[in-house]
């Protein structure tokens, strides 16, 4: 059975199947007739013309006369489209299996659908609607249906190379995500775009292996041994301890931690003197390579070691001020002997103000890469297989996992570059000790809010400038002070030889005084 619908005719339809089907609506109810229809209907649109096209499955049981005739048949209909039909045409509403034609006139006396006429030996054929030649038709599969499958077949071709070759996809995805980054920092430079992608675990593995592969090279084994001087042993014992290292220059520095090569310290029961031998491993080589201490700074737990060997390679330099929360870490290193062991994570969080067991206050990197014993001076590294960080302090404890911490590259380049010329760090100098009054104290003692100046080191910046021991410096440049931090922050923000203003509070009044910056001793 062939049926045209167009998007002209639709109404009509309906209307023809609540009106003037109603008389074989009525026949069929009369002979008790009841008919199951499943269609399955999809629309195409062509211009303006909507076609349906169907199969469908009809069952009959016929009741008549307490005689139950059963008919099944299988009504296969294949459409073809026809254009520029309008609804003098045809009509046809399978829905409810009404058959209205307005040109064919199919009726109750022409289908034989009349009351008392079905028997129980009755055979039934389906009626076929007579076909209805389209002048404008011809041709049609050649010059719409097969450019249409065609193209079809074309896309899905096409779709499928892009997704099923990596490459392409890939590059596609790049192309996607960079359109969208560009479109998005016109309307807002500074909210980050979300990357709702899918991330490939191999590319993730691709972007560990190449940072790895970078900076192992310019990663060293750094073993020290010293002597100690302990009441339990009545003598003197060698021991030896581990750590890490960046080459950074090709001719043989190396930077490390201050507490790695400086292992001095005492207590009442025992002294550790300063290291008497260091030697360095390279990576891939077993030899051990002696080295010198170049210079070491206690207070940014940096130093610098040299080795008797060019040609070396150098790591990278990345710019740490530049990381971000979140974004990928590797933390390379000797951790517990292991050498060249590489684990990673990311960065947890940036400027964060750390305080080692000497007292020593860091701005550092916080990333949960895992750092252990060993991994002291080696480097924090980020994608791109640069140094963002040197590995310095973790956290440990019951339940503390995942805290660890790494100096910030920028901040390791000025200490770097003084140690390889001076051997040592230049600092402004002022020379007091200081202790921090607060309100409570402040009000007991009758002073004010300040650093009380408790000793001052003669010869010192702050004596030539007239400080004396009792006063409480309140103000410094103009800033408000309160901690002995915030006063050497202050300080070192200058070099030697700048001045210094300070506000101080004696015997009942404010004095204003002015110091030259001397070099620390």
């Amino acid at each position: 059975m062939e049926q045209n619908n167009t998007n002209e005719n639709q109404n009509k339809t309906e209307n023809l199947n609540t009106n003037s089907n109603t008389n074989e609506n009525k026949n069929l109810l009369n002979n008790n007739s009841n008919v199951n229809s499943n269609s399955n209907s999809s629309q195409n649109q062509f211009g303006n013309s909507t076609t349906n096209s169907q199969n469908v499955n009809y069952q009959s049981n016929y009741n008549i006369g307490g005689v139950q005739n059963s008919n099944n048949g299988n009504y296969h209909n294949n459409f073809q489209n026809y254009n520029n039909f309008n609804s003098a045409n045809n009509n046809v509403n399978s829905a409810n299996t009404n058959y209205n034609n307005t040109n064919n006139n199919f009726n109750n006396a022409n289908n034989n659908f009349k009351n008392g006429n079905f028997n129980s030996n009755s055979t039934y054929q389906s009626i076929k609607q007579p076909k209805v030649k389209n002048k404008n038709g011809s041709g049609f599969g050649k010059t719409v249906l097969v450019p249409f499958v065609s193209g079809l077949l074309g896309a899905v071709i096409v779709v499928g190379t892009c997704v099923g070759v990596p490459a392409i996809r890939n590059g596609i995805a790049k192309q996607i995500i960079g359109t969208s980054s560009s479109s998005s920092s016109n309307s807002s430079s500074s909210t980050p775009i979300l990357n709702t992608q899918q991330i490939s675990l191999e590319a993730y593995s691709d972007t560990a292996i190449a940072a790895a592969n970078k900076v192992l090279p310019s990663i060293v084994g750094i073993k020290i041994e010293f002597a100690v001087n302990s009441i339990f042993n009545r003598g003197t014992s060698v021991s030896s301890a581990e750590g890490s290292g960046i080459i950074i220059s090709e001719d043989g520095y190396i930077l490390t931690n201050n507490h790695v090569v400086n292992s001095s310290s005492s207590s009442s029961f025992y002294e550790v003197e300063e290291a008497s031998k260091v030697t360095v491993k390279l990576y891939n080589d077993d030899t051990e390579y002696e080295a010198k201490i170049i210079g070491t700074d206690e207070q940014t737990d940096l130093a610098v070691i040299k080795i008797d060997k060019t040609g070396l390679t150098a790591a990278e330099l990345g710019d740490s001020d530049g990381v971000q929360v979140g974004e990928f870490a590797m933390a390379i290193g000797n951790p517990l002997g292991l050498s060249s062991s590489v684990t990673s994570g990311i960065i947890s969080a940036v400027n964060r103000e750390v305080t080692d067991e000497d007292g020593n206050t860091y701005v550092a990197i916080q990333t949960d890469a895992s750092i252990n014993a060993g991994n002291s001076g080696g480097a924090l590294v980020n994608s791109q297989g640069q140094v963002i960080g040197v590995n310095t302090l973790k956290l440990s404890g019951t339940g503390v996992e995942g805290v660890g911490f790494a100096i910030p590259i920028n901040s390791t380049k000025d200490i770097t570059d003084q140690l390889i010329k001076y051997n040592k760090v230049k600092r402004p100098y002022i020379g007091i000790g200081g202790i921090e009054l607060d309100e409570e104290t402040a009000r007991v003692n009758n002073l004010v809010v300040g650093i009380y100046v408790k000793q001052l080191e003669d010869f010192s910046a702050a004596e030539k400038g007239g400080v004396k021991v009792g006063d409480v410096i309140t103000e410094v440049d103009g800033q408000k002070v309160t901690t002995m931090d915030e006063v050497n922050e202050i300080k070192n923000k200058k070099e030697i030889g700048d001045e210094l203003k300070l506000k101080v509070y004696r015997n009942g009044k404010y004095i204003d005084l002015t110091i030259t910056l001397q070099e620390q001793p």
